[in-house]
């Protein structure tokens, strides 16, 4: 809605378009909420990033999943989305590719890991590898002296009211998942 999960997104895509072969594509998925409750919310225009379908998905060789956390689990919008890929799900067409997952909170008590938790119940229905970036992001994920968000299950941050934005180690482990996840689906992909 105020762009956290966009810029963490960017960062992934940047990752992800490092390791050589692989292109990776942003999306986003359609926005639940009608003008009125978004102009309420003081939300700001959406972006001309292209709108996902669930057709889209059966294309993609591997995939990072962001959203924003609602009460500890990821956004209605997005789970519609998903709700919506019952087809794929009923063939089976995602079965066997990676994903890993990221998110934003509102703050350091405001779901990040159960927002994990419980969007793995999603990728395991359809089949999906669940690739979590684990502490491969080194030193980073033991960082104390400053805020930041994401977990051993993937990158993350804390939007605080909103004005707070990812921090430069937040985005450099947003950017480190995007190219872990790359690699290991280049390798799933190069192994099939």
């Amino acid at each position: 809605m105020y762009g956290h999960v966009e810029k963490l997104a960017e960062e992934i895509q940047k990752g992800a378009a490092s390791v050589e072969g692989v292109e990776a594509k942003l999306w986003q998925v359609s926005e639940t909420l009608s003008e009125e409750i978004l102009g309420k919310m003081s939300a700001p225009p959406k972006s001309d990033v292209p709108v996902i379908t669930p057709n889209d998905l059966a294309e993609a060789d591997g995939f990072v999943f962001g959203f924003p956390t609602r009460f500890g689990m990821m956004s209605a919008q997005f789970k519609a989305f998903l709700d919506a890929t019952g087809g794929l799900w009923r063939t089976q067409q995602l079965a066997g590719k990676p994903a890993g997952i990221f998110y934003s909170t509102g703050s350091q008590g405001g779901g990040q890991e159960t927002t994990a938790l419980t969007a793995i119940t999603q990728l395991v229905h359809h089949g999906m590898i669940f690739v979590p970036i684990g502490y491969t992001f080194g030193a980073g994920m033991f960082e104390m002296e400053q805020v930041k968000g994401g977990s051993p299950y993937g990158a993350g941050t804390y939007a605080g009211d909103g004005s707070r934005m990812p921090s430069e180690l937040e985005l450099a482990q947003a950017f480190h998942q995007g190219k872990y996840i790359a690699g290991i689906t280049k390798k799933l992909k190069g192994a099939a």
